[in-house]
């Protein structure tokens, strides 16, 4: 029943972990349940995760991304921060 927790872990980031785009094998989504939150996007990659602020941008946490890693998801988060922030309130019906 391999295919069923597979099944099971997309449904699961599909409804409580949208995401709003993936490149260069980050992917950049939000949690469901923290809309009483400001605007902020999460990137993982591997076993790395962050989470970053859209207003101001700032990085909140990076925990197992190298410098260099931060600095790219930061210039994509500013690349994409209409798009994110359009996503979010979207989602939240803000």
């Amino acid at each position: 029943m391999e295919w069923l927790a597979w099944l099971r872990t997309k449904i699961t980031i599909f409804l409580y972990m949208p995401t709003v785009f993936e490149i260069f094998g980050y992917r950049f989504f939000f949690y469901s349940n923290e809309n009483n939150e400001p605007i902020h996007i999460h990137v993982e990659k591997g076993d790395a995760e962050a989470k970053i602020w859209m207003n101001p941008i700032l990085e909140q946490y990076a925990y197992g991304f190298k410098p260099r890693e931060r600095k790219e998801i930061m210039r994509l988060v500013k690349e994409h921060s209409d798009e994110i922030i359009k996503s979010w309130n979207e989602h939240f019906k803000k």
